[in-house]
């Protein structure tokens, strides 16, 4: 089945289980409350199409609902981890649709960047070899990356003719690796090595590759094992206060936290501190 672009396909967004969800475009998996999201196109170093960019979307969407999924890894399979947009299934059509078709595709793509920062749940990408195009806008829509040294991350819209400005990327990258760097990039398109983007601040750490699988694993599980709800309120308000002065800033967190002390976890941490245990957090 084909989706136009900006098309939402049927999800099971009313369901509180995405456990048994079968992916068309990619492979998913849940496992102890976290959901792998794997780009299965190692051949042509994992593209995305229409099909995939839209299944993409509707899946971070769904993730709001379901209650089985605690934390998220996006990651590539083989030695990459995204190549950007397909150059013959989706460069190619691109160059032959009008302006409101356009305009139709990239507010698609700019909805799975949304989709993406709105899901409660963190994001782990895991990311190795090519991390170019739109796949370094999955990277950067992502909360933690974890890199290897031989990545290569590109934001190389303006090698063919367009600008950097794409799902996002100006406003999100200064603020990950700040002005200057961000405009070296977007200007350029130039590939960001693994120890620069480190340098930077742009990956979270790096390790070797055959250790990344399991590095982005254990840190989702790490997470998915955690007070689940107040980290969907720490990544909200993250993503709310870049637009609050300071001031609006600390009322938001004094209303958040709040919120959060009247959750189980944070009685259960309590309780398990008394008792000299480690708490075991059910995300209530």
């Amino acid at each position: 089945m084909k989706y136009l672009p900006g098309e939402a396909h049927n999800l099971p967004g009313n369901r509180s289980q995405l456990t048994g969800y079968e992916a068309q475009h990619f492979k998913y998996a849940v496992v102890a409350g976290v959901a792998t999201v794997s780009l299965n196109r190692p051949e042509r170093k994992n593209p995305l199409t229409f099909d995939s960019y839209a299944e993409l979307r509707d899946l971070f969407r769904s993730f709001a609902y379901a209650d089985d999924v605690k934390a998220v890894v996006v990651t590539g399979a083989g030695e990459n981890f995204c190549s950007g947009g397909d150059v013959h299934e989706i460069i190619g059509p691109l160059t032959k649709l009008d302006m409101p078709g356009l305009l139709s595709f990239t507010r698609m793509t700019g909805d799975l960047v949304k989709a993406m920062r709105a899901c409660p749940q963190p994001i782990v990408a895991a990311i190795d070899g090519v991390c170019a195009g739109a796949g370094a806008i999955l990277a950067l829509a992502s909360d933690i990356r974890i890199g290897t040294a031989r990545s290569k991350t590109a934001f190389l819209f303006t090698r063919v003719g367009l600008a950097g400005c794409d799902m996002g990327a100006c406003s999100i990258l200064p603020r990950i690796i700040g002005q200057g760097r961000a405009s070296d990039l977007l200007y350029s398109g130039r590939s960001m090595s693994g120890e620069e983007a480190e340098r930077w601040g742009f990956f979270n750490r790096l390790v070797e590759p055959e250790q990344m699988w399991d590095e982005a694993q254990a840190y989702a599980r790490n997470l998915a094992e955690g007070p689940t709800f107040a980290h969907g309120i720490t990544k909200k308000m993250l993503q709310q206060e870049w637009n609050m002065g300071v001031d609006e800033a600390i009322e938001a967190e004094a209303q958040a936290q709040a919120i959060c002390m009247m959750t189980n976890d944070f009685h259960r941490a309590y309780h398990a501190f008394v008792a000299r245990q480690k708490p075991v957090f059910e995300g209530d």
